[in-house]
């Protein structure tokens, strides 16, 4: 089995670079690091300082690795080997050495050469542009379009077009064919503080009442008698969950509370919500967010087992350090139960899992040897 090549680089005070005069010094070390005869198609993902340098980036990784074909993003924060680059320069690449025509550059909902199109089920890494109109919904369509299985996130940052691609949709990355086999799973980082609710009545786009009472009433009584004292506490700490449609308790996307009435007993929800629809409340919590990684990781290493290529972690900008504290708590989990695996990933505002965007949220997704199956 060989692993895919993979390298990065920021500027930490403990290294791996610990001056900063320019994209150069990052991209020559990664280079030490990474064949110099590199095949397939590469995967590019830097943070926000580098972000109008990459350009220059590309045409100096294509010349000296043999690489022609790169596809990533720009975010606010990356990931690799073990180190995750939070408010410095950083860059980690990865090239998907694979059959000619086994993974192809991804835009919209179309492929360059339509890997995955002739047998459907294939994988994608994708990168969404939240700058671009329409862009939320375009994810879907993508994945109706290509009958891909979607993972990534949205590309943010201080550009108009975070996305490393040579086309400005507002969809783009790498589609990979059925023959590839991929295993993926999906961690929360919030978990709920009550029971399933129904919505029972709107009043315009407000949440008006949950189970026939007053929206906030059921807040106050989930929160818990502390927090229901003071409703401003919960801003950033409590959240809605919407159930993902035919699934169970456990797999939802988690909602920011924008706003309440108390007087009126209403409250604001980020997401398009009708009567009938269920949601329940969640709070961000790391030491669930902990076991859930755990659990994730254990069920993929179960799936997996130890033939594994390559590893691409898709996370929240709200976990990192924010949630778990210092020391790249997730990406040191993910080298503690899949050692030796090469990983890069970036941080996001929003997580794309299969046809659906959520938050608070961390996805890997590991490329196995040999072939067996498809992306689970």
């Amino acid at each position: 089995m060989n692993s895919f090549p993979f390298a990065h680089a920021g500027v930490l005070a403990e290294g791996p670079v610990t001056e900063w005069t320019g994209w150069q010094d990052l991209v020559v070390h990664c280079l030490a690091e990474f064949p110099a005869k590199a095949r397939g198609v590469g995967l590019l993902y830097v943070t926000d300082p580098l972000a109008g340098d990459v350009p220059a980036i590309l045409e100096f990784l294509k010349e000296r690795t043999g690489v022609a074909e790169w596809s990533g993003a720009v975010a606010p924060a990356i990931c690799a080997g073990g180190i995750e680059y939070f408010d410095t320069p950083a860059m980690a690449m990865m090239a998907f050495d694979l059959p000619e025509d086994a993974v192809t550059s991804f835009s919209g909902t179309q492929s360059q050469s339509g890997a995955g199109s002739q047998n459907g089920g294939a994988f994608a890494i994708v990168h969404a542009n939240p700058h671009a109109p329409g862009v939320i919904d375009a994810v879907p369509e993508a994945a109706q379009a290509t009958g891909a299985y979607l993972v990534g996130g949205l590309a943010t940052g201080d550009t108009q077009n975070p996305l490393i691609s040579d086309d400005e949709t507002g969809l783009a990355g790498l589609l990979f064919d059925p023959t590839v086999p991929v295993a993926t799973g999906l961690t929360q980082g919030c978990s709920p503080i009550g029971p399933m609710h129904e919505i029972t009545a709107m009043q315009d786009e407000l949440v008006a009442e949950l189970d026939g009472r007053p929206a906030v009433e059921i807040l106050q009584e989930d929160v818990g008698e502390l927090l229901a004292r003071d409703l401003r506490r919960v801003a950033g700490y409590v959240h809605a969950a919407i159930p993902v449609s035919g699934s169970d308790q456990a797999d939802y996307t988690v909602r920011n509370l924008m706003g309440m009435d108390v007087s009126q007993g209403l409250i604001a929800v980020a997401e398009a919500l009708e009567v009938g629809d269920r949601m329940m409340f969640v709070r961000r919590d790391a030491a669930s967010a902990v076991e859930d990684m755990q659990r994730m990781l254990d069920d993929l290493k179960r799936r997996a087992g130890d033939q594994i290529r390559g590893a691409v972690y898709h996370s929240c900008v709200a976990r990192g350090p924010h949630q778990f504290g210092p020391g790249s708590k997730e990406l040191t989990m993910i080298g503690e139960t899949f050692a030796d695996v090469p990983v890069i990933g970036f941080f996001g505002n929003g997580e794309i899992s299969n046809d659906r965007l959520y938050t608070y949220t961390g996805i890997l997704s590991l490329f196995l040897d040999p072939p067996e199956n498809g992306a689970e």
